[in-house]
This record gives structure tokens, C-alpha cells and sequence, in this order.
């Protein structure tokens, strides 16, 4: 029977998230079907991967530097070695370059690799030690590679100087459009729910609260604008949650931090603007979310980011550390409803290109010629 293995750092916030289309696919096509990421679930019983036959729980760390994932490099080439693996694909930094490195021998014998780069870690503006760090090594790892996949532009131009075998772009990892097109949504509701009242103009950014995600440049933004009628509100989780806090308060910015929620889609409907001033993206799926749903944007000019949306037509693209430019960026778009509903029709149909249907079939082509 034909394998393939499928290797990432996590299952839950990676794994399940992106790749159980791919793992289906495979099992239709008559494939045994192998994993290897580290189990990141709380409750380690609740990991339960569809359409796996095999699965291995290795110590994958994202820091390069972990002595764990030496530990996971030998456990990996072991699990390459003894199995005839016809493709194996693989994902995140550590993952890609481990995966790549252990499977040489097995290339030697008809083993297809293909790695997706979800976003290099060095990019137009990263600090230097990146450059010096990282591009070396996906540089070196790139001549062990079948298929290196890019999701944006910006790493697609760069690896064209790697020595991969092909270097293909696949417009990101899919977003389901169809499903936010056909929310039943209360939005006067939901806007009641949520303390949001008629006259008030609704923020919305989803993001860990962590420094790349630069939430506090909106604050800041907000605090210049001075504007009592709008409302900033924040989804997501992190390190930086009672700092962001302090900060609102000392501003007195509204600034409604929402923490983890399941009703993402329901939020979006109810609000007026998507705002996105990220330090670093791949191809961000919660712009791509808020896109499908009909929000107009404000965000960051970073790679990612301008591959979505294009200025003045989607939104607004800003420096990240540009305060008063998105202070007028988002002055623009509050004063202004007209304007909002024409750029979010202009949104949903953008982003139907990076509908997971025309992503799922460019992924299963490049299976079959692999």
C-alpha cells in the first residue's frame, strides 16, 4: 500500500486546523496515512486525528535551539527510515527543516518531499539576525526539497533563488467563503449583545495579544482619533493581555477585550471595520475571514497582508508603526458607510481566489504529480 507522511510542530493549533482536507484526500486515493507533530492538547486523550492510521507524538519545540528537537530528530528519521513513505509533506520551520534533513536517504529512494513555508521568518523588514539565521538554512534545506510551496508572493520571489526542485505559490491555506456568505445573522442583535449602540462605530481586530500581532498601534491610533463613539474590540489571548489593558485604560480608549471566542463570524457581522496591523504574516487567515464576511480594512503593509488587500480598494494598507496613519486610515472608513459597504463587496469577491475549494484542488494536483 502507497504512505505518506505528514509532519507539523502541533496537532491542535496546526494540525487540525489546516490539514484534514489533505489527510481525507489521501485515504480516498488509497494511502496509509501517517503524522508526526507534538501533542499540544491539554487533555492528551482528546487528540483524535480524522483520517490518520498512524500517528506519532514527537517533542517538537519551535525554539531551533530546544535540545528536544534533537530528541524528535532522531525519533523522526527512525519513523522515515522504516517506512517506505511514497510522499511526505511537511510544515513550520522546525518541522521543514528536521523532516528535510532526515529524509535524505529516503529521497535516494523515490520519497517525494514537499515542504509548505508558511511564512519565512526572514521578510522585508525583519531584523537582521533572521537573515543571518534562517535564510541560510531554508536556503540549504531547499536542495533536499521535491516541492517548495509558498503562500505569498514576497517568500514565492525569494525562493526562486533556492535550489528546491520546483518552487510553486498556492494562494494560502483556503478559507471556506461560502460558509460566512450563508450566516443567518442577527446584527442589530448581536450589536445589543455586544453593548455596541446605533451611533457607535465597531473595531474589530482576531489575534493572540503578543507583540507581533501590534495591537497597541491601534490603541495608540484610537487614543489620537478621539472619537467617544467608536469601540475597539479585541478576540484572542496572550502574554501581552494585561499590559494592552493598562494601556486602553491610560489612553482612555473603549477597548473591549473579548478573549477566546467561538462566535468569531458573529462578532465580524456585527461590526463595522477589521482592523490588522500585524509586525509579520504568512497569509493571514482571519483577514481572509473577515474579507469573506464583508468588512472593509485597515491593516499593515507587510508581506501577506498586500497580497489580500490592495490600497485603496480593500481597505487601507499602514506602516505598522505608523500611528497617524491609522489614525487616518480609520477616520476614513468611520465617516464614511458607503464607502465600507463598497469596499466589503469589493472583499468577498477578492477573496474567492483563496476559497479553500481552488486551494484543496492546486494541493491534490501537486500530490498527483508528485
Amino acid at each position: 500500500m502507497k504512505k505518506v507522511l505528514f509532519v507539523a510542530h502541533v496537532v491542535k493549533r496546526h494540525f487540525m486546523l489546516f490539514h484534514i482536507p489533505y489527510l481525507k484526500w489521501f485515504k480516498e486515493n488509497g494511502y496509509e496515512t501517517h503524522v508526526c507533530a507534538r501533542n499540544d492538547y491539554e487533555k492528551k486523550e482528546d487528540c483524535n486525528i480524522p483520517y490518520c492510521d498512524k500517528y506519532y507524538d514527537l517533542p517538537f519545540e519551535r525554539s531551533p535551539f530546544n535540545s528536544s528537537n534533537i530528541v524528535a530528530y532522531k525519533q523522526l528519521k527512525k519513523i522515515i527510515d522504516s517506512n517506505e513513505y511514497d510522499i511526505i509533506h511537511c510544515h513550520t520551520p522546525v518541522g521543514g527543516v528536521l523532516t528535510r534533513l532526515a529524509a535524505r536517504k529516503a529521497r535516494k529512494n523515490g520519497t517525494k518531499v514537499i515542504y509548505t513555508a508558511h511564512g519565512f521568518h526572514f521578510f522585508k523588514g525583519a531584523p537582521l539576525t533572521n537573515w543571518m539565521l534562517f535564510y541560510p538554512v531554508e536556503k540549504f534545506c531547499a536542495r533536499y526539497t521535491d516541492v517548495l510551496i509558498t503562500i505569498n508572493q514576497e517568500d514565492y520571489n525569494i525562493a526562486q533563488k533556492f535550489k528546491a526542485n520546483k518552487v510553486v505559490y498556492v494562494p494560502g491555506v483556503g478559507v471556506d467563503t461560502k460558509k460566512f456568505c450563508g450566516l443567518n445573522i442577527d446584527r442589530r442583535e448581536k450589536r445589543k449583545e455586544l453593548g455596541i449602540s446605533d451611533n457607535q462605530i465597531a473595531l474589530i481586530s482576531v489575534g493572540e495579544l503578543s507583540k507581533r500581532k501590534n495591537h497597541e498601534v491601534i490603541i495608540r491610533a484610537l487614543a489620537k482619533l478621539n472619537n467617544p463613539n467608536t469601540i475597539y474590540f479585541i478576540c484572542g489571548q496572550g502574554v501581552l493581555d494585561e499590559y494592552l489593558k493598562d494601556r486602553a485604560k491610560e489612553l482612555k480608549v473603549d477597548v473591549r477585550f473579548l478573549g477566546f471566542r467561538k462566535d468569531v463570524f458573529e462578532i465580524f457581522a456585527a461590526t463595522d471595520l477589521f482592523v490588522f496591523p500585524s509586525l509579520q504574516e504568512g497569509l493571514p487567515v482571519a483577514l481572509m475571514e473577515a474579507m469573506s464576511i464583508g468588512l472593509s480594512v485597515v491593516c499593515s503593509k507587510i508581506r501577506g497582508n498586500t497580497d489580500l488587500i490592495a490600497d485603496g480598494k480593500g481597505g487601507y494598507l499602514v506602516e505598522s508603526d505608523d500611528v497617524e496613519g491609522f489614525v487616518k486610515a480609520i477616520y476614513k472608513l468611520a465617516d464614511n458607510a458607503e464607502l465600507r459597504e463598497e469596499i466589503g463587496k469589493h472583499n468577498q469577491e477578492v477573496v474567492k481566489d483563496f476559497d479553500i475549494e481552488n486551494v484543496n484542488k492546486i494541493m491534490c494536483e501537486i500530490y498527483k504529480r508528485a
